[in-house]
């Protein structure tokens, strides 16, 4: 996938998941394409417990899914392991690798995303040299990120104020019940996890959660 149909694709994002292997579950290739299928745009291996081998073994099931869906790849954190994979996403937390040396080992044909969690940290990421989107939250806390403060829906009200240029998206505890709220404070593209991994019928929840959010998108084209 080329840089730019990467970009399109980023630009027209609204849904992605950050998801584990599924080990426990045993059903990762089966998971993938029903929530590619109900409307995911971007999936994300998240697992940090996991060594660069075998993060790069699961890989290779996300982007035979995300190839057959026509959809981005996100690596979490390590530019060694996008730059393998040959994911389309390479994501990065304020404690990561900085973004011109993961751009150094990218180059340009990775997207490369940021997660913010204060005013300054979204300041900085809306005029980041070398990043394509930024994520901001946690709009609730979240069993994800333990301990990690949830700045919630004014860090949100800040983002959308700022109208940036580059795409962004809310993260944090976000699920059916609570997205209008997402919404109505101004996100128009979201992260989730749980709402999708804990789901007994993930591709009807991915269905939902898209159908509500390209609603918002399109009576909001500048979203």
């Amino acid at each position: 996938m080329s840089a730019a149909t990467a970009r399109q694709q980023l630009a027209d994002a609204r849904l992605y998941l950050c998801t584990d292997a599924r080990k426990e579950q045993g059903d990762l290739p089966q998971f993938l394409d029903a929530v590619l299928r109900g409307g995911v745009d971007i999936v994300q291996l998240r697992d940090k417990s996991m060594e660069a081998a075998e993060e790069l073994e699961h890989l290779e099931v996300f982007a035979d899914a995300c190839r057959r869906h026509g959809k981005l790849l996100a690596v979490n954190d390590r530019a060694d392991v996008a730059h393998a994979s040959r994911s389309g996403v390479l994501h990065l937390g304020q404690g990561d690798l900085p973004v011109p040396a993961a751009r150094a080992v990218l180059g340009e044909e990775i997207l490369v995303g940021r997660s913010t969690h204060a005013e300054a940290e979204v300041d900085a990421a809306v005029e980041e040299p070398g990043v394509d989107y930024f994520c901001t939250g946690p709009c609730w806390p979240t069993p994800t990120k333990p301990g990690r403060h949830a700045p919630g829906l004014p860090l949100v009200r800040y983002a959308a104020s700022l109208a940036p240029a580059r795409p962004w998206f809310a993260i944090g505890g976000i699920d059916a019940s609570n997205l209008d709220q997402v919404l109505d404070a101004g996100a128009r593209r979201v992260v989730v996890v749980r709402v999708l991994t804990q789901s007994d019928d993930p591709e009807s929840a991915a269905a939902a959660l898209a159908k509500r959010l390209r609603e918002r998108a399109d009576q909001d084209p500048s979203g």
